[in-house]
């Protein structure tokens, strides 16, 4: 199977490729003797209490490990509750969960920015459990490729969709089909998207955002390179690198396409029929520049020979005039063809 979901699928039949190893993680060094359900109770009371992982320990440890009853005690507590006078009350999530939320805070949303910073991380915490539980990993904090599929469906987006490279990018995912805990509760609770229906909400900007956004550009696709990268390579083969040339530069997204000039489907036939090698990872930033460049001057007078650009890209605009030359012949002596 081709593209995006075709690497993903294929993912899912290595095991090691979704797992990892979180020894050499500041979590794993910092609580050396919690489980991993302890550390992960640890983290979720630490983003809603905003306090310290070692006051969190402390606190589950006196509610026996139960992180519902140490919330639950962390509400009807005085500190906590000591700008919050209206009654408490249960409300259910996007997941059917039930939550605590005081009354007044409801009302009076424009002045409890930091309690909706701490409910919204509460709601981002479980709704991350939820998914990364899906693939029964020991892994706490990552959500591996059956989780992030089903989360992607979930938020009505296509696996083909190039706004998924920039989700994964917001994500700072390590790496296709893996959505890390902090990336995944920082990126929306900024957003304020403590749920699926919210986080919906935000998707028209985000599909349009690689074209309406140089940056957005510019950091996805540098960020998608290593989104494609297998553990310990270092290049990433022609086979896995072409979809995801074919994702970002290409309607809905950036089409690196000009008035007399293919330059993708170009590209692409000559890299499969005259390069056939991996693709590096100067190859690739090189490359973005390169698209840029030709998408503002199709007549290439910023090129030179004398460029340090790869020498692919090199060979690659030889490629072009020889197409171009072509073109020209075929439109006969009366017709009119762009000049170099």
């Amino acid at each position: 199977m081709e593209g995006i979901v075709g690497i993903l699928l294929e993912m899912t039949e290595g095991a090691d490729l979704v797992t990892g190893d979180t020894s050499d993680s500041p979590t794993a060094h910092d609580m050396p003797t919690y489980t991993a359900v302890q550390k992960s109770a640890i983290q979720q009371f630490a983003a809603v209490a905003d306090v310290k992982d070692s006051a969190a320990a402390k606190t589950l440890k006196a509610h026996n490990w139960n992180l519902d009853h140490a919330l639950n005690a962390l509400w009807m507590s005085a500190s906590f509750r000591a700008d919050r006078p209206g009654p408490m009350m249960l409300i259910c999530d996007a997941n059917c969960e039930w939550w605590m939320m005081d009354s007044y805070y409801n009302s009076n949303k424009s002045n409890k920015s930091g309690s909706n910073d701490a409910f919204t991380a509460q709601s981002l915490e479980k709704l991350f459990n939820h998914y990364r539980d899906i693939d029964k990993s020991e892994e706490t904090n990552v959500i591996g490729v059956e989780g992030c599929m089903q989360y992607f469906a979930d938020l009505g987006v296509d696996l083909e969709e190039p706004v998924v490279l920039v989700i994964l990018t917001e994500f700072n995912a390590p790496t296709m089909g893996e959505v890390p805990r902090q990336g995944f509760v920082d990126y929306w609770k900024r957003l304020g998207a403590g749920d699926i229906s919210a986080q919906k909400d935000h998707l028209p900007t985000l599909r349009t955002a690689l074209v309406d956004r140089p940056e957005t550009f510019k950091s996805t696709y540098k960020h998608t390179f290593k989104l494609a990268l297998v553990p310990s390579q270092r290049s990433i083969s022609l086979d896995t690198a072409l979809p995801y040339w074919r994702l970002l530069l290409t309607a809905p997204s950036l089409s690196w396409n000009t008035p007399t000039t293919p330059w993708l489907d170009w590209f692409a036939e000559y890299l499969e029929t005259r390069w056939k090698k991996g693709v590096s990872k100067d190859l690739w930033e090189q490359t973005g520049v390169f698209v840029m460049k030709s998408l503002e001057d199709e007549g290439m007078g910023w090129w030179s020979e004398d460029g340090a650009w790869p020498g692919v890209l090199d060979e690659f605009v030889g490629f072009v005039r020889e197409k171009r030359g072509v073109a020209k012949k075929a439109e006969g002596a009366g017709g009119e063809s762009m000049e170099l």
